[in-house]
């Protein structure tokens, strides 16, 4: 090429021509990239900026598969506690239809008692003393042949510790409470409570006969609520059918809170069998959220005993009732807070959204191009090489001008 001699026209069309070219070049390759900066030649600055910015919202747009699973187990823990808030619900329907089948066996519910002479109510703090029991006196329970309770009054003894002596005192031998003896066989097969309106209920829980005694010789059972002989003696009853079948259903409802408990989990993670979710925010580890679960079944955090005595006393039902209502307290307030969990969750995850789609925008701001501009400019360099290519025609003509003396 060395050994061809161009004139000085021809060599300048030449050179603007093979510019053009190299600019046509460019901006066809950006047109069909869409970008004004395809490598770091192109410009070293916004390219790696770009790419910083790039992989800083590929790290942070892996992070929303961790918090789509977190917002999952959120989600299948607050299903499983609104399953269980039905089955409670179920629970407590069981429970108070138990209260509207009257009870059938031996019950001695007293009159409004006498207390200092004056007729009130019973408390579990009302004293024995006050309704004329002298200390060392006893009074007795007896369900059936050396099946009883007593208790040996003491100073300060109440109502409540009666009550008590009755309900605890369920086994052979065994004495709960101060100055409590129970019967050679068990204690007395009955159940007692305060009425809501403030009288002593004693109820056996199976077909045996009652009675209620004392050794005192006044009128202190009398002024308990129990005057007359026929309120202080009950034959024995019969089972109520209708409380013993809701008291199984009751317990089958029971298993199946346990049941759904266990099938609450996603992923492997159960918020209900007290594991632990955590929630990554950033790439660098140092946002997120740590959620413990709880327990809830029947024998742990929801403390739902299961049905004593098939349901036959309404003290059993009552605390049915009372375990319902406290298991019904924990689930709501556990549903509140995985609820208030989960908006944190979906908060971070749109946040985490955006950020991503911020980055991305800012890094092709400085790498793309304008696709407007990169058109006009093809054309602006099509209409250019025509036109030197026409230039180099016409400087060509003029070397031929000079053939033309030889012709």
């Amino acid at each position: 090429m060395s050994d061809i001699v161009l004139s000085k026209g021809i060599r300048g069309n030449l050179l603007s021509l093979m510019n053009t070219a190299d600019l046509r070049d460019r901006t066809q390759y950006r047109l069909s990239t869409g970008k004004k900066v395809n490598t770091a030649l192109d410009n070293p600055g916004n390219f790696f900026s770009a790419a910083m910015l790039n992989s800083r919202a590929t790290d942070i747009t892996n992070l929303l598969d961790g918090i789509g699973t977190a917002i999952k187990t959120l989600e299948a823990a607050d299903n499983g506690i609104r399953s269980i808030v039905r089955v409670v619900e179920n629970a407590q329907a069981l429970a108070r239809q138990a209260q509207g089948s009257a009870a059938t066996t031996a019950r001695l519910g007293g009159i409004l008692p006498t207390i200092g002479g004056l007729q009130g109510a019973l408390t579990t703090t009302t004293t024995l003393t006050s309704l004329g029991f002298a200390a060392g006196e006893t009074i007795t329970l007896d369900t059936g042949t050396n099946r009883t309770t007593t208790l040996t009054i003491a100073a300060g003894s109440t109502v409540g510790d009666l009550v008590d002596a009755i309900n605890n005192n369920t086994s052979a031998g065994t004495a709960t409470g101060v100055g409590v003896a129970v019967g050679s066989t068990s204690g007395a097969d009955a159940r007692a409570l305060l009425s809501p309106d403030g009288r002593l209920i004693v109820q056996t829980v199976g077909t045996q006969p009652l009675t209620i005694s004392s050794s005192n010789a006044g009128a202190a059972l009398s002024n308990m609520g129990f005057p007359a002989l026929s309120d202080r003696t009950k034959p024995a009853g019969e089972m109520n059918v209708t409380r013993t079948n809701i008291a199984a259903q009751f317990s089958e409802l029971r298993r199946q809170i346990d049941q759904l408990a266990k099938d609450a989990g996603f992923n492997g993670v159960n918020l209900l069998a007290a594991d632990t979710l955590q929630a990554m925010f950033n790439e660098r580890q140092t946002s997120s959220l740590t959620i413990t679960g709880v327990r809830f079944t029947v024998s742990e955090d929801l403390a739902i005993r299961d049905q004593m005595n098939g349901f036959q006393t309404d003290k059993d039902i009552n605390e049915a009732m009372a375990d319902l209502s406290q298991a019904m307290a924990k689930l709501r307030s556990q549903s509140s807070a995985f609820g208030s969990n989960l908006a944190l969750v979906q908060i971070r995850q749109k946040f985490t959204q955006e950020m991503a789609s911020t980055l991305k925008t800012g890094a092709d701001n400085l790498v793309l191009a304008d696709m407007n501009e990169e058109g006009a400019n093809m054309l602006a360099l099509q209409t250019r090489q025509q036109l030197s290519t026409q230039a180099l025609s016409l400087a060509n003509q003029a070397d031929q001008s000079v053939l033309s003396l030889f012709g």
